[in-house]
């Protein structure tokens, strides 16, 4: 199967938004994916298929030279294919050349996403209490630094 990652354009939003509900208790939608497409410092990327079809998707939110990523979210029947890795490997290289830190907050049960960003050079810098709700969770803070400041 031929893949490829993509910016988000229009046409993605709809498969983005499904994917949004399948993946987390409180979604974005349409209309906030939309918006997003028109913000100078927000980036999405998709993973898709020969066919358009989106597999799995990331964002990135830069303010000078921070980033932070939010948002992945793969679909169900394509989990654990490395696509997840991928997208933020592609931010991860982005962020060597141009930014101090990635941050991303993660549930502290989602074991397969802190592995994963483990695997990419994030380490725990910090806890947020009861970040998440439905269900109420802490966020673990994960941060990759590439430049001394």
């Amino acid at each position: 199967m031929d893949r490829k990652i993509v910016p988000m354009d229009r046409s993605h939003i709809e498969q983005i938004a499904r994917i949004e509900r399948e993946s987390f208790s409180m979604p974005w939608s349409e209309r906030v994916l939309g918006e997003a497409l028109y913000q100078d410092n927000v980036t999405f990327l998709v993973m898709e298929d020969e066919e358009g079809t989106v597999l799995g998707y990331a964002g990135l939110y830069v303010v000078m030279d921070e980033g932070y990523i939010h948002n992945v979210a793969v679909k169900t029947e394509y989990q654990r294919q490395g696509i997840a890795k991928r997208l933020v490997e592609t931010f991860c290289r982005f962020g060597e050349e141009k930014l101090s830190f990635l941050t991303l907050e993660v549930r502290a049960s989602n074991e397969a996403g802190i592995g994963l960003y483990s695997s990419l050079g994030f380490v725990e810098e910090g806890r947020r209490k009861n970040y998440y709700a439905k269900p109420k969770e802490d966020a673990l803070l994960m941060t990759r630094r590439f430049k001394e400041n």
